[in-house]
């Protein structure tokens, strides 16, 4: 996946970014701090690590391939942010073999929950990762789209079938383990000890829609974007979207009334 914030990388990126970068503006104001600590479960090689380095955040990626991990270091480096983005090899199973529990103001686990063999114990691990009043961003592939992109492609027996496996799979040479539903993604957030502050489809259209179209008509890309955005929020296209983010904050325990003086 390309950097989120190029252009045509957008098209599959920008509504996830846009959520992050104003979830983490929000951490920024309510910490009092420029500089907040990011986690990247499966952040591979920094597509969305080094934006938010970018950004001032200090960064740390932790993902199972070396060749990733030496991409990142690569790409931290041309982009000017090798001070604030640090690499560990590790996975969401032994998460805490590389990283310390209740380390970090935010964590992205984005591409994560579709390989690991228990999608809960990965959220929960996520979650356990975070400070109090700490943000999860967590991105996974939706049912709804992968059926709707094998109908469309005329492939209607796979489409049937991942409508109907547990694991969301159209078939043996699906290369997707799981996907899930918007009501599942909530579900585990919830159940990991979080509140779920917003759900976004993520891909409604840009899948669908021939490339070649979006390169060559003027103004194509633009409106496909401002699409996107204007659908990703609403509840009706969450369950067709080839992507489902959820935005998960810490419960916040209510303080003193004002006026105690306590």
């Amino acid at each position: 996946m390309p950097d989120p914030t190029r252009p045509r990388a957008s098209l599959r990126t920008a509504v996830v970014w846009d959520v992050l970068q104003d979830a983490l503006d929000r951490r920024v104001k309510a910490t009092g701090r420029d500089s907040l600590d990011v986690l990247d479960t499966g952040g591979g090689s920094g597509n969305f690590a080094v934006p938010v380095a970018r950004l001032g955040h200090q960064v740390t990626v932790v993902d199972p391939s070396p060749n990733a991990l030496f991409a990142l270091e690569r790409r931290a480096a041309e982009a000017g942010v090798a001070d604030r983005v640090r690499g560990v090899q590790g996975d969401a199973h032994g998460l805490f073999d590389v990283v310390e529990r209740g380390g970090f103001d935010a964590v992205l686990c984005h591409g994560v929950l579709e390989y690991v063999d228990d999608p809960a114990e990965g959220v929960g691990n996520a979650v356990a990762a975070l400070r109090p009043d700490g943000v999860l961003s967590l991105l996974a592939a939706g049912l709804g789209g992968a059926v709707l992109a094998r109908a469309l492609a005329g492939h209607f027996t796979e489409a049937r079938q991942a409508l109907a496996d547990p694991d969301g799979r159209w078939g043996d040479g699906d290369p997707v383990p799981h996907r899930f539903t918007p009501g599942q993604l909530t579900e585990l957030v919830e159940n990991a000890g979080l509140r779920v502050g917003a759900v976004h489809g993520v891909r409604v259209f840009a899948d669908l829609v021939p490339g070649v179209l979006v390169d060559t008509e003027p103004g194509a890309l633009d409106a496909l974007l401002r699409l996107e955005a204007a659908v990703a929020e609403l509840p009706a296209f969450h369950s067709v979207a080839t992507q489902v983010h959820v935005l998960g904050e810490t419960r916040v325990t209510e303080g003193p009334a004002e006026g105690t003086g306590d």
